[in-house]
């Protein structure tokens, strides 16, 4: 996920040891939303990464709330996880997509649908008829952390039948190698990232060679009130097999929470979030929150090991967040366009190898991967990165955001102070790595 490793911890959702509308007749884009104001041009295609990743504390401590009812799962869950972690991962990248037209025939994939605001007239929740629609659009995505000897696991929403998937960011930041099983077909597919935004912990990947997925529906996160009864639905404790039920409600909304990166020292601030009191777990992270239409209206958020949420290491305790979906559709309608920007990172991953951590004057290199294009240009352990291509770098975060504009195959100029305190300028050329 950042320019570096995850740390010994391991990254995504759930390493391994750990449980972890308004509706109107404007054009809508391929999932049934409003499109925006402005016009975006057809692009001509675009890659995505092979993967590897890499992220710091929280802020507020949330008031004691009563435990929601024990979740049940609709099925018998079975999966062994191992514990494991070795660290070092080093990478950004970038992107490049492409964005529908206003038409709302431009894109083949028609079959994601808004579905406007919820029924009024449905104010309870039936948890077992609500998942009996929604799991088979969900899938469980399981992650290798190839240059961590670590594996992860997490869940995603189907936007469109070929295999477009709403996920979290950190459920797949440092994967070398993604599977996705569709909880609807009960098909297992190898997976590559579309492109991500770190700072709003939203990604898409494509499931390759899928055809036929029942998708999500989705609602308006906009009409969500506090006390709606909600439904969190995911792959916890990364044990595969159908979705969990969390049931609960709304307690706040346009919350702010600090997502941390333990490995990397870089920190996210994630905001305008729905918190619910539910029992949403490490695993559901990338899975959706419904209302009692059935209707997604946030995308899960969990706090796993290796990845923080408020100082929080592990989800669960009888509260949750979920990133409100009108949000993160957004993003992902530019992803799947093509739209890179500052924050929106598409393609494969740009990497220098290093493990780095905040130092007084910049990024502090803690390891060097070997035979990596840092170690090649004679990078040592203890140097502080202090400046890309004369860029400013004054933390392991500004490195992350830093790499996140260039490209495998980017010729690059690092000013590093040395552990005597000479300063020189290395030239690196980064390779393609981990997943942001």
């Amino acid at each position: 996920m950042s320019e570096y490793d995850r740390g010994p911890q391991g990254g995504g959702e759930y390493p391994y040891g750990y449980g972890q509308g308004y509706y109107d007749q404007q054009p809508r884009d391929q999932w049934g939303r409003p499109y925006p104001q402005q016009q975006y041009t057809q692009p001509q295609g675009f890659y995505a990464p092979q993967g590897y990743y890499g992220r710091q504390g929280y802020g507020y401590p949330p008031p004691p709330v009563p435990q929601p009812p024990r979740r049940r799962p609709v099925r018998a869950l079975a999966f062994a996880v191992i514990a494991v972690a070795i660290a070092v991962v080093a990478g950004l990248g970038i992107g490049q997509l492409i964005s529908a037209s206003t038409s709302p025939t431009a894109s083949s994939n028609q079959n994601f649908g808004f579905s406007g605001q919820p029924s009024s007239s449905q104010t309870v929740l039936d948890a077992d008829a609500v998942a009996a629609k929604v799991n088979p659009a969900i899938v469980n995505i399981n992650t290798e952390l190839g240059l961590q000897g670590a594996a992860a696991a997490g869940t995603g929403i189907v936007l469109t039948a070929d295999g477009e998937i709403l996920t979290n960011n950190h459920v797949v930041a440092g994967a070398t190698s993604i599977k996705a099983t569709s909880i609807g077909t009960g098909d297992t597919y190898k997976a590559h990232v579309v492109g991500y935004d770190r700072g709003e912990d939203i990604a898409v990947i494509q499931l390759e060679g899928a055809s036929g997925l029942p998708t999500a529906s989705i609602g308006d996160s906009g009409t969500v009130k506090v006390g709606d009864q909600i439904l969190g639905l995911g792959n916890a404790g990364g044990k595969g097999g159908d979705p969990v039920p969390a049931p609960g409600t709304v307690t706040a909304l346009d919350q702010s929470i600090t997502a941390s990166d333990e490995s990397s020292g870089s920190s996210e601030q994630l905001t305008g979030l729905i918190q619910v009191r539910a029992n949403i777990e490490s695993g559901d992270s990338g899975g959706p929150l419904v209302n009692a239409d059935a209707q997604v209206i946030g995308v899960d958020t969990a706090a796993s090991t290796g990845y923080q949420l408020n100082g929080r290491r592990s989800g669960g305790a009888g509260q949750g967040f979920a990133i409100p979906i009108n949000q993160a559709v957004d993003i992902a309608h530019k992803i799947v366009a093509g739209t890179a920007t500052d924050k929106i990172h598409i393609g494969k991953t740009a990497f220098i190898g290093v493990s780095v951590a905040d130092g007084q004057s910049g990024a502090q290199v803690r390891d060097v991967v070997s035979r990596g294009p840092a170690e090649k240009a004679g990078l040592a352990k203890g140097s502080v990165i202090t400046a890309i291509d004369g860029k400013p770098i004054d933390s392991a975060t500004t490195l992350t955001n830093v790499m996140d504009t260039h490209h495998p195959g980017d010729q690059l100029t690092l000013t590093v102070t040395d552990a005597s305190g000479g300063q020189q300028q290395l030239q690196v050329t980064a390779a393609e790595g981990p997943v942001g």
